[in-house]
């Protein structure tokens, strides 16, 4: 099937090696937009309002692609985790999150910029961490690891790795993009695109 070129509206390492991972051809043209998080929205609803704003940015002006956007929001209790702005505040997440459970919401958002034919979904995770030393937070915070990442941590990264004891839904949805819903989703795009 001939693909009409996809562009990755992210300059996420993770979600990049996982769309080739999957096969995918694409383009990166990093969003500059903020991921500004409204208090008086859902999660769900905030991480598809961005999702959705970065690839609308992205599509703009373009005469053709089909341009993904997506975003991932930790959240604790009834509080978003984003990601940390300073070594001290990744501590303190890390700190919230050992020995509790959280659940992780990705959105992706699809356009097409010929037609600005547009979807959004999302997938919801629920994730179990084990209880952390303050040695290995602060070892894992040294390595500067959590720095870029929603909840200051990896689920793929060498520490990140052992700090989760079991989720339930998608793994790559921790990981930062979901992958089985993305694929099924942009089959059915390009379906109904023709």
């Amino acid at each position: 099937m001939g693909l009409p070129p996809l562009i990755l509206a992210s300059r996420s390492p993770r979600r990049k090696r996982l769309l080739r991972q999957i096969g995918l051809k694409f383009t990166v043209r990093p969003s500059d937009v903020r991921e500004d998080v409204l208090d008086h929205e859902p999660p769900e609803r905030n991480a598809k309002r961005i999702a959705l704003t970065k690839a609308r940015q992205i599509a703009k002006g373009r005469k053709s692609g089909i341009v993904i956007g997506a975003d991932t929001i930790v959240v604790l209790g009834k509080r978003i985790l984003g990601k940390p702005r300073t070594q001290a505040d990744a501590r303190r997440m890390l700190r919230s999150l050992s020995g509790r459970t959280h659940t992780v919401y990705t959105a992706f958002a699809l356009i097409d910029a010929a037609t600005q034919k547009k979807t959004v979904r999302i997938e919801k995770t629920k994730v179990w961490f084990r209880t952390l030393s303050r040695r290995e937070i602060a070892e894992y915070v040294a390595s500067g690891s959590p720095m870029d990442k929603a909840g200051a941590y990896g689920i793929q990264d060498d520490y990140g790795a052992v700090f989760v004891e079991r989720v339930e839904g998608c793994f790559y949805n921790v990981v930062g993009f979901p992958l089985t819903k993305f694929y099924k989703t942009l089959q059915e795009f390009l379906h109904h695109r023709r």
